[in-house]
């Protein structure tokens, strides 16, 4: 479908300023002048609206929006261990396809238009495909030689599942090594031999929390990050979440070997894992990008607050208020995490480029006056004022409603599901 968005305002990578769009073939193929013999399938009308790249969310848990208000005020090894491992336990494959619908349609609504997950790639892949969100899909991998039948049985499903959906669009994967304390180091080891063989990238967990940075000096004597680069786990292609807790040591590993370290400021606050050093690591050279981690420790899967704490939080905690302008956060929440994905022509609004695109209604009291549009994307949007969300040239959702979800059953099957396994 050819879609032209006419005269419309854009966050556009150098600034803002009213344009009109020309997608087609998925791609952005002009910003303002008309291409040669175009002619649109669809035009939509830009005025009082804002277009901009859709937001990608670097790190959650998809499935997870089930356990949403149902983990909440605890300490993280109680969160994690007493409540979230053993309500896992009693997910059946076909949950995960309906908690992963109801992710998809709340970051759907919220100018979400990619995600990066970890969980149950087989149902996560089925609900993106018949919804046409973008993914990253992974298993998280969890052995050691205490049960190494276990870690194997887990790899080998993983790998099973890639094949099973490589080729499909918008689809793509990664190797997950949960954690550095759910993975020995032997498991760790043998996971980066099969990324390596596969070109596969790592996506995993490091420094959540204080307690698994003792939990790994006292087993290995080393910090996480120290672990998992010894194992081969850290290149430029690695996608870690949280590293709330690194020494200045850690972070010239990082930065060294290109990993992309995606921050989570919602989730880190609510589990009381503390604030991670995003300004250090940027003056390091470390890629950073945005995430919301899932909706059992966030409670939401809306970039919008994350992307509001991200640019708020590092300026009290620095006492600087030029820490994270709201540029150089819509940055982190758009175009690093493309580049945490592996796609670079994605994340901007320029001709080559992919067509994700969210289109938001201005005429909000909390969008005016129309000063700033890229402060007001940071400081004063909610998610509530995305009218329009585009994938690969594609319209998932148009007016606030959706292409190809049934809302109402979705919202129907996850409350069975919540009682079934006893979240209330």
């Amino acid at each position: 479908m050819n879609i032209l968005i006419k005269d419309i305002l854009a966050v556009l990578p150098d600034g803002v300023e009213t344009c009109s769009v020309y997608i087609s073939g998925g791609l952005i193929v002009s910003v303002s002048e008309e291409p040669a013999g175009f002619r649109a399938d669809k035009t939509i009308f830009g005025a009082g609206k804002l277009l901009i790249p859709g937001l990608i969310n670097a790190h959650t848990h998809a499935p997870m929006a089930i356990f949403r208000n149902c983990a909440d005020d605890l300490l993280f090894n109680d969160w994690l261990f007493g409540r979230i491992f053993p309500l896992e336990e009693k997910l059946e494959p076909e949950d995960c396809y309906w908690g992963t619908m109801l992710a998809i349609m709340e970051m759907l609504r919220n100018g979400t238009t990619s995600f990066i997950d970890m969980y149950h790639p087989d149902e996560c892949s089925r609900a993106a495909e018949e919804t046409g969100i973008r993914t990253v899909q992974s298993r998280g991998l969890l052995g050691g030689a205490d049960d190494p039948e276990a870690g194997e049985r887990r790899l080998r499903t993983a790998l099973e599942e890639i094949e099973k959906w490589k080729g499909h669009d918008n689809i793509s994967f990664m190797l997950a090594p949960h954690a550095p304390y759910t993975c020995d180091e032997g498991y760790q080891r043998e996971i980066a031999a099969e990324a390596k063989r596969l070109a596969l990238p790592i996506n995993t967990h490091i420094s959540e929390s204080l307690a698994e940075n003792e939990t790994i000096r006292e087993r290995y004597g080393c910090t996480p990050t120290e672990l998992f680069d010894r194992a081969g786990l850290l290149t430029g292609t690695t996608v870690a979440a949280h590293c709330v807790h690194l020494t200045d040591s850690d972070i010239e590993i990082l930065a060294d070997r290109g990993v992309h370290v995606v921050t989570n400021p919602v989730s880190n606050l609510k589990l009381a894992n503390g604030v991670a050093p995003v300004m250090k690591m940027l003056k390091a050279g470390v890629k950073i990008a945005l995430g919301t981690d899932s909706a059992a420790s966030n409670n939401s899967l809306n970039m919008f607050r994350d992307l509001s704490m991200l640019t708020l939080i590092h300026k009290g905690v620095n006492h600087n208020a030029q820490a994270i302008s709201a540029r150089e956060g819509f940055n982190i929440a758009t175009k690093n995490g493309a580049a945490a994905m592996g796609i670079n022509n994605l994340g901007e609004i320029k001709p080559g480029y992919i067509a994700d695109l969210c289109i938001l209604d201005l005429d909000r009291p909390n969008m005016q006056p129309v000063n700033d549009p890229v402060a007001a994307l940071a400081y004063s949007a909610n998610g509530s004022e995305v009218e329009a969300v585009i994938v690969g040239g594609k319209i998932l959702m148009e007016n606030r409603e959706f292409a190809n979800i049934d809302s109402a059953r979705v919202v129907y099957e996850v409350n069975k599901i919540c009682e079934r396994i006893g979240t209330r």
